[in-house]
């Protein structure tokens, strides 16, 4: 109703105008007219003017309702607003306009799966150059070996990451849920990272129970777990120190808990250590620092329910915290 009014304020002000006017003629030509007539003439127009309102607002009460609520419509009440010609017009016009969005939005789902498809098959075929070459390296015995070695594995983890980010946004069609053994997880994680333990001089320090199952992915598991042991030995400063990974049970939950040595995060850091890109201080410190470990972390736990939790401080290193439901291995 309010809108109603609003739209039709110049129609009104127009005909007090016109009522105002007709008297004021009147006196200025001279012409003597009894009051009577003049309040007659003003009343059969208002008569008028209401009539015509009531059936202006009684035709298109449903077309100003809908203005009123546009986050209640949906694409059946678009064709329904009425039949007089102005929500007519705009039936036609969003017609055209969600015709448009949808269009636009084939058109983009088409060009991302595009790209995801040729991300995928890019970083494939990268896989096998670099296979290769650490192959032919592992030949070799000196200084130059372990240095090509080593920017290798720099390289094929920037490789698991890019398409593991690509695969993200279709994580509803790549995962199994399935009772999985948390031990056997942890152990594969280290060992595909132990030369960069072994390069940094830190030691894994593990502590499971064996068979300890946990309801998750195997795959989207390691990966995290592979990203924060990654994210651990880099930030330690000195060899001879140790990444502590034990797990221990909490109500119906695990926790996963790995601690480091490492030079910590600041206060101001903490807050955002999970956003996209985000490097913070010891990102400036560490120039190899993606700034995407964490938040696919993250990512990955809230579409698999899992939680993540993360302490920190300067020169006390960082826990980290992975929280899983515990689920007894099918026999």
């Amino acid at each position: 109703m309010r809108l109603f009014w609003k739209d039709h304020i110049p129609l009104l002000l127009f005909y007090l105008v016109q009522i105002i006017l007709v008297p004021l003629l009147y006196w200025l030509t001279g012409e003597d007219r009894p009051f009577s007539i003049v309040v007659y003439g003003a009343l059969l127009s208002s008569t008028v003017l209401a009539v015509y309102l009531s059936y202006r607002y009684f035709s298109l009460r449903r077309f100003y309702t809908q203005l009123n609520n546009p986050l209640e419509w949906g694409r059946e009440t678009i064709q329904s607003m009425g039949e007089s010609p102005l929500p007519d017009a705009v039936n036609r016009l969003f017609s055209h306009c969600d015709q448009y969005y949808q269009e636009e939005m084939h058109r983009y789902r088409s060009s991302m799966e595009q790209h995801v498809i040729f991300i995928n098959r890019w970083v494939h075929q990268m896989k096998t150059p670099i296979s290769v070459i650490q192959l032919t390296v592992q030949d070799l015995e000196d200084t130059a070996a372990d240095g090509i070695m080593e920017e290798l594995d720099k390289l094929r983890k920037g490789l698991e990451m890019v398409i593991y980010t690509s695969r993200l946004e279709r994580f509803e069609q790549d995962f199994i849920v399935e009772n999985v053994s948390l031990q056997k997880v942890v152990n594969q994680a280290v060992a595909e990272n132990r030369r960069l333990f072994i390069r940094k001089g830190v030691t894994p320090n593990i502590q499971l129970i064996e068979n300890w199952p946990v309801y998750s992915d195997r795959k989207w598991l390691q990966f995290m777990v592979g990203q924060i042991l990654i994210n651990a030995v880099n930030y330690t400063e000195g060899s001879g120190k140790n990444v502590y990974i034990h797990a221990y049970q909490q109500g119906d939950s695990i926790i996963l808990e790995i601690r480091d040595e490492g030079i910590g995060i600041t206060k101001e850091d903490l807050k955002r250590v999970f956003n996209p890109y985000y490097t913070g201080e010891r990102g400036r410190q560490y120039h190899e620092s993606t700034g995407m470990g964490l938040y696919l972390v993250r990512e990955i736990c809230n579409r698999l329910g899992h939680r993540v939790e993360l302490d920190s401080g300067p020169r006390m290193g960082t826990t980290v915290r992975l929280e899983f439901s515990y689920k007894r291995v099918l026999t």
